[in-house]
């Protein structure tokens, strides 16, 4: 490989976005790709794969340059010399790149990758809770598996096409794709491209949903006429595989607190012709309260740690904190709490979240369960999602009935 200047620097200003301002890898990687139009999808495609990789791999790399935050220009640099020189691509005559040690570098990759905490590049407090709450065998096993490359996974919209007609038409637009066994609707991609730009796309035929994800929606168990609820909908990836399960009958009320998310939503329904979709921002209790007892299926993808999606957003692990993992856990006890009441009798509720943690999942479950309000339900099923296991997102999902 042939290392161009032009794209290096541009990686060296997604770096400087995630490790010293703290900011997504995805955004940054979508504003610095702006800055040329010229990039063609091979230029476009070395930068955004080689950010990822290198935040992916940060506390590693970072570790053999001997850099530490906040990371001066030149630390940037040093760190995407170690990330070359491991490659194996041969380094370019450039000012910020004569003076790198290529046999020390390898030398300390193979001290480095004897010690866990530096292999799968993860801070010393979330290893403390992988550990203590997976144990050191399971632990490890997530970790490999979510520090791979993710696979582009798409869930087919049967408001619109069926799987073999959308496999036919992406095929004809040059996008080669494979079925997943037990996943009816998914179809994943042989080789990555630009989804976003194909007609199959603008026609609302398919969303971006990994396979994990795809399992949430079947999970509630729906029926014709059902009147559900999403509570904390965000962009409606879920929201809109229910629609697409009821074939657009019955009422879909999808609720989150962040007005703009719900907005994404509505332009996603339309691409999507889902139609029975219904968006309402959560200002205060009042819409909450007006549902209680008039919901028949209840969707909570709580908010969490995200540890299960790291492979698709490796700078989540940097941004995320004792403390935040410690109110997200108060936080996804609220909300069981709080929205609960929405169910009928005979309904059911679906808690679920992308995390791998059992403080986050099982044991929230058990501790509602315990509680005076929880006393009204039953599990009737749960569903784990490893990472390890499948090559797909970790996920975790709970189907509670109301007695």
């Amino acid at each position: 490989m042939r290392l161009h200047k032009n794209l290096v620097v541009a990686v060296i200003k997604v770096l400087d976005g995630v490790f010293n301002q703290n900011l997504y890898a995805d955004k940054t990687i979508e504003k610095v790709l702006k800055h040329d139009k010229r990039w063609g999808s091979r230029d476009r495609g070395f930068i955004a794969e080689t950010s990822y990789d290198i935040v992916r791999w940060k506390r590693l790399y970072s570790e053999i340059a001997e850099a530490k935050s906040p990371y001066k220009h030149k630390e940037l640099w040093k760190i995407f010399a170690v990330w070359a020189v491991l490659k194996g691509i041969q380094l370019p005559n450039w000012p910020e790149l004569n003076e790198t040690p290529n046999r020390r570098i390898k030398g300390k990759f193979d001290e480095l990758i004897k010690i866990r905490k530096f292999r799968e590049s993860i801070p010393d407090w979330l290893d403390e809770i992988g550990l203590d709450e997976l144990g050191e065998k399971n632990w490890e096993k997530e970790l490999n598996a979510l520090n791979q490359k993710a696979s582009v996974i798409i869930r087919t919209n049967t408001l619109n096409t069926t799987i073999d007609k959308l496999q036919s038409i992406l095929s004809d637009e040059d996008i080669q794709t494979e079925k997943i066994k037990g996943f009816p609707e998914a179809l994943k991609l042989i080789i990555r491209k630009n989804l976003f730009l194909t007609d199959a796309f603008k026609n609302g035929l398919f969303e971006i949903q990994d396979a994990s994800s795809q399992l949430v929606a079947p999970f509630l168990q729906i029926e014709d006429g059902m009147k559900i609820c999403d509570v904390c909908a965000g962009a409606g990836g879920k929201t809109l595989h229910l629609s697409a399960l009821s074939g657009n009958k019955g009422q879909i009320i999808a609720m989150d607190i962040y007005k703009n998310k719900l907005h994404e939503l509505k332009r996603r329904a339309k691409r999507n012709s889902a139609f029975n979709i219904e968006t309402r921002v959560i200002e205060n209790n009042k819409p909450i309260k007006r549902l209680y007892g008039k919901i028949d299926r209840l969707l909570i993808d709580s908010p969490c740690s995200g540890l299960g999606v790291l492979k698709r957003n490796p700078g989540s692990k940097w941004n995320l904190s004792l403390d935040f993992l410690e109110k997200i856990r108060f936080t996804q006890q609220e909300i069981l709490k709080k929205y609960a009441p929405m169910i009928k009798k005979d309904g059911k509720l679906v808690y679920a979240t992308c995390s791998i943690l059992p403080s986050e999942n099982e044991q929230q479950i058990d501790e509602f369960l315990k509680s005076d309000m929880g006393k009204a339900f039953k599990k009737e099923d749960e569903k784990k999602v490893s990472p390890n296991q499948t090559g797909f997102d970790g996920f975790y999902m709970a189907r509670l009935s109301y007695k």
